[in-house]
C-alpha cells in the first residue's frame, strides 16, 4: 500500500491493448502514479490485482467475458481496501448507475484530459467520489430518485428530460444559509460538475482559493464530498 510519500500504485483494466498501453504511458509522467499491472479481462485483472495488491484500479466496463460493473465485488475481496475507479465511453446512465451501485468509488469517461485524470485518481485515494462533469446531472437524478420499498432496485434510469425552473423552499435553518456570496456561487458550479481548475478559470480566482472554498463549504453542510454538495445543491435550487 502506498503511503503519503510514495507514488499510488495502479491496476489498468482495459481490452483494447493500445489504448491501454497509451494510458499507461500517460499515468507513467505524473510522479503521484505508478502503474504496477494491466490486464485484458476481468478473469486477469483479478490474478493481478490478488497478486500485486494495487491501491487503486482502473476499470472499464465493456470488457469480454465478464463486464467490469460484474468484477467489482471480486476484486475488492481480493484487495479488501482498494478504490476502483470506472474509465469507459458510456454517457449511459443504467451503466453509471450499475457501476456505482457495485460499490465504485468514480465513473469517469475516457474523453477525460490525463491532468484531470491524473488528479481525479488522487482524490479518490484520498477518500473522495469522482464523477465525469458531463454525468453530474444524471447522477443527481439517479441520487434524488426514491427506491420503490425497502430492499428493492430502483426503477430503471431514464435519460432525465429538461425541466422547468422552479421555486425551491429553503428552510431558516438550512445550513446553506451559512455560505458566504462566493461559497454559493462556488458551489452551483460544483453542481454542474465543474472542477476546481474550471472553477478557478471561470471566476478568475487561483485554484488552491477553489479547494480552500471547497473545504469550507463541505464544512459548513455537514457533507464529506463534491457529488453529495452538487445533490444538496441542486435539490436546494442552488443551479
Amino acid at each position: 500500500m502506498s503511503t503519503p510519500n510514495t507514488p499510488i500504485r495502479l491496476l489498468v483494466v482495459d481490452d483494447h491493448n493500445l489504448f491501454r498501453r497509451g494510458l499507461i504511458a500517460l499515468l507513467g509522467q505524473d510522479a503521484r502514479l505508478q502503474v504496477v499491472g494491466e490486464a485484458g479481462d476481468a478473469s486477469q485483472a483479478l490474478h493481478v490485482a490478488e497478486r500485486l495488491k494495487p491501491d487503486l484500479i482502473l476499470l472499464d466496463n465493456h470488457l469480454p467475458g465478464v463486464q467490469g460493473v460484474d468484477a467489482i465485488a471480486d476484486l475488492r475481496q481480493a484487495v479488501p481496501g482498494v478504490r476502483i475507479v470506472m474509465l469507459t465511453v458510456s454517457e449511459n446512465v443504467q451503466d453509471m448507475a450499475a457501476g456505482l451501485r457495485a460499490g465504485a468509488d468514480g465513473y469517469l469517461l475516457k474523453t477525460i484530459h490525463t491532468e484531470d485524470l491524473c488528479d481525479s485518481i488522487c482524490k479518490v485515494w484520498e477518500g473522495d467520489s469522482v464523477v465525469s462533469p458531463e454525468m453530474m446531472g444524471k447522477l443527481v437524478g439517479l441520487l434524488r430518485q426514491a427506491p420503490a420499498a425497502e430492499g428493492t432496485v430502483a426503477a430503471p434510469l431514464e435519460e432525465p428530460a429538461p425541466r422547468a425552473a422552479v421555486a425551491v423552499s429553503v428552510s431558516a435553518d438550512d445550513p446553506i444559509h451559512q455560505l458566504s456570496p462566493r461559497e454559493r456561487e462556488i458551489l452551483a458550479l460544483i453542481a454542474k460538475g465543474d472542477s476546481n481548475k474550471h472553477i478557478a478559470r471561470a471566476l478568475d480566482i487561483a485554484e488552491t482559493t477553489v479547494k480552500i472554498h471547497v473545504q469550507h463549504i463541505l464544512r459548513k453542510l455537514g457533507l464529506t464530498n463534491r457529488v453529495h454538495a452538487a445533490v444538496y445543491a441542486t435539490g436546494r435550487g442552488v443551479i
